[in-house]
C-alpha cells in the first residue's frame, strides 16, 4: 500500500481459487498476472523475489513461508531475507518449532535463524532491501523425519 501511495510500481502474482482469491487493490494495472496453478505461481515468485515479508494469513502464507525456508535451507536458492511482520502473531508458531520441531530433531537450531520477527514497519523494510544474498553458511539437506532416522 505504501508503494502505491507513493507513485512506485507493484506486482502481483494470484492464484485463481473458486472463493476468496483476488488481485490486490495496489498492484500497478498491467503487472497482475493471473496462475492457474499454485506451483507455477510458486516458481515465478521465488525466481523474482528479492526478500519474503509474511504477514499474518492462512494456509496459502503458511506454505509459502516453509516453502522459502526448506529452499534456503537446502541452499537450493538465493536465500534472501525472510521477515515475519507481526510477534503476536508469528510467536505461537516460533515457539511450537522451537519446543517442538527443533526438539524432535527435524530442524537445526541455524534453521531458525533464516527468518526475523518484527513489528516495525521501517525495521522490516529495512531487512527485506538488504544486499543479496543472505550469507548460509553450509546449506543442509532437511533434517527429516526423526522418528525415522531413530529406527
Amino acid at each position: 500500500r505504501r508503494g502505491c501511495e507513493v507513485g512506485a510500481k507493484s506486482a502481483g502474482l494470484n492464484s485463481t481459487l473458486p472463493h476468496e482469491q483476488f488481485p490486490n487493490p495496489y498492484v500497478t494495472p498491467g503487472l497482475c498476472f493471473q496462475f492457474h496453478y499454485f506451483a507455477m505461481r510458486k516458481l515465478h515468485f521465488l525466481l523474482r523475489a528479492r526478500a519474503l515479508v509474511a504477514f499474518p494469513g492462512g494456509f496459502g502464507t503458511l506454505d509459502e513461508l516453509f516453502e522459502s525456508l526448506t529452499l534456503a535451507q537446502t541452499g537450493k536458492i538465493e536465500h534472501f531475507p525472510i521477515v515475519l511482520f507481526g510477534s503476536s502473531y508469528w510467536s505461537g508458531l516460533l515457539a511450537w518449532l522451537q519446543d517442538h520441531v527443533l526438539a524432535a530433531g527435524a530442524i537445526a537450531a541455524d534453521d531458525l535463524k533464516l527468518m526475523t520477527i518484527t513489528d516495525d514497519p521501517d525495521e522490516a523494510a529495512e531487512m527485506a532491501t538488504r544486499p543479496l544474498p543472505v550469507r548460509i553458511e553450509e546449506p543442509r539437506e532437511q533434517t527429516g523425519d526423526p522418528e525415522r532416522q531413530s529406527q
